[in-house]
């Protein structure tokens, strides 16, 4: 059987320098990559121990046409983007305290759900709905 992985996912902010802190230093992400042109923005994010897999954050427009990237932004500047985006910590008091360092907005504190995981959640700096569970 032919094996598949996961090689990236974008997120669309509607500033990119300002997601950058939030990704690299509050969820510990590495910056792999940082392409420019027509006057967008793709910066890959990578994880650690897991090669070959990106977050890629980019403005709404960015590879859309107009009109899609217009309605995109529209719903990402009233929080209704595309998510949640849910990452996996081993430790989530450190990650919850380090990202409620940055300022990232606090939707939920750690939790044990009914479901299962012990989780909190934030929106990045452009609106996104950010879960985090805890492994």
């Amino acid at each position: 059987m032919t094996s598949i992985s996961l090689a990236y996912c974008p997120i669309t902010v509607d500033d990119v320098e300002a997601a950058i802190p939030f990704y690299r230093d509050g969820l510990g992400l590495e910056v792999v990559n940082d392409v420019a042109y027509d006057g967008h923005r793709w910066v890959s994010l990578g994880f650690a121990g897991q090669e070959g897999l990106s977050l890629v954050i980019s403005d709404p427009i960015a590879g859309r046409s107009p009109e899609d990237g217009e309605s995109l932004e529209r719903l990402v500047v009233k929080g209704s983007g595309p998510g949640p985006y849910v990452f996996s910590t081993s430790d989530i008091d450190a990650t919850f305290e380090r990202l409620r360092s940055f300022g990232a907005e606090v939707l939920q504190e750690p939790m044990e759900q009914s479901w299962g995981p012990r989780d909190c959640a934030f929106r990045d700096p452009a609106g996104n709905h950010i879960r985090i569970n805890q492994v």
